[in-house]
């Protein structure tokens, strides 16, 4: 298996990107990973960690930053780590594609260059939150402002198949975001949602609210994406403040160094590696700017999870069998 990885992405690139391909390929004897970026900063990096065979190189003479327009950069900037990784995936080099650059131009790029599934009106980003009884996945995150009622029931449908694939939950819990649990709570798409979601066979199990999330009141939280990026920025400073809590009371010598290891992988995101992009052909994960070379690694172990498990193939099957039963 083949992974391309965006090598110019994170605050730090290339150095926590070449350290993630490195420690992926480590722990993963049947993976190479291709690192897409400039050559004189790549290069460096590689020999001063020393990879081996399995990491590879790209050269990509652009880069795409945030500040740039992303679907003018993706026109401008053809030869971007963006751009060539796509295309690497695209054309059949790769089996999927890592990045840790600009969403938007991630996002564009992979409208773009991979096109959504046959049936998808809205491609959607989906991310894992912590809760008490393991990860629920939130989509979408930010790609989608405004949605409609049948975009948010298709968002349920690919979030279900994610979640079969990658947790391998037989039927999992799909929660609408709301204000109230009542059906007639909300506004006028969300209560729309609520009618489809409950006539359509998936194990709807009704409207969620904010305070339930973190009891695990279901598998999948499908949100429009304006509430549903506000939601993941509050878990993540959250999340952050807590770490720090709790570091603090372990320089106090109030908390053992066991219970702290747990509770700080329990509450960084990093350790959920990248937001896949559901809905496009092909594997496109989106990681956070900052992520450390762990986070870089978990994320790559995401997409080769989801290559694995034939996510991609499971999503055109059941997409299509929804359209023949509405036909």
């Amino acid at each position: 298996m083949r992974i391309a990885l965006d090598a110019m992405g994170t605050d730090r690139a290339p150095a926590n990107e070449v350290a993630g391909a490195q420690a992926a390929v480590a722990a993963d004897p049947d993976l190479e990973v291709v690192l897409v970026g400039h050559e004189s900063v790549v290069r460096p990096e590689m020999e001063r960690i020393g990879t081996g065979d399995r990491v590879q190189f790209i050269h990509a003479p652009d880069q795409i930053t945030t500040h740039d327009a992303p679907a003018s950069a993706l026109r401008k900037k053809p030869k971007s780590s963006i751009a060539i990784g796509l295309t690497l995936h695209k054309e059949g080099h790769v089996d999927a594609f890592v990045s840790a650059g600009s969403t938007g131009a991630v996002m564009a790029g992979s409208l773009f260059i991979l096109r959504p599934l046959a049936g998808v009106d809205r491609p959607t980003v989906a991310t894992l939150l912590p809760t008490a009884k393991g990860p629920t996945l939130m989509l979408d995150a930010g790609a989608n402002i405004e949605c409609k009622a049948a975009h948010l029931l298709q968002f349920a449908q690919l979030g279900g198949i994610y979640m079969q694939d990658l947790l391998d939950i037989e039927s999992p819990r799909i929660g609408l975001l709301n204000v109230g649990t009542e059906p007639t709570k909300g506004t006028e798409e969300v209560q729309e949602a609520f009618q489809l979601l409950d006539a359509s066979p998936l194990n709807f199990v009704g409207n969620v609210e904010g305070r339930d999330i973190i009891h695990h009141a279901c598998d999948v939280l499908v949100c429009d994406g304006f509430p549903g990026n506000i939601l993941l920025k509050f878990y993540e400073s959250v999340a952050g403040f807590l770490i720090e809590h709790l570091r603090s009371r372990l320089d106090e010598g109030g908390l053992g160094s066991v219970d702290l290891e747990d509770a700080v992988r329990f509450l960084d995101y990093q350790e959920y590696g990248g937001a896949p992009l559901l809905g496009v052909n092909g594997v496109s994960i989106i990681c956070h700017g900052e992520s450390s070379p762990r986070a870089i690694q978990n994320a790559i172990d995401v997409a080769a999870q989801a290559v694995r498990n034939g996510t991609l193939d499971h999503m055109t099957r059941e997409l299509q069998s929804g359209a023949e039963r509405e036909a």
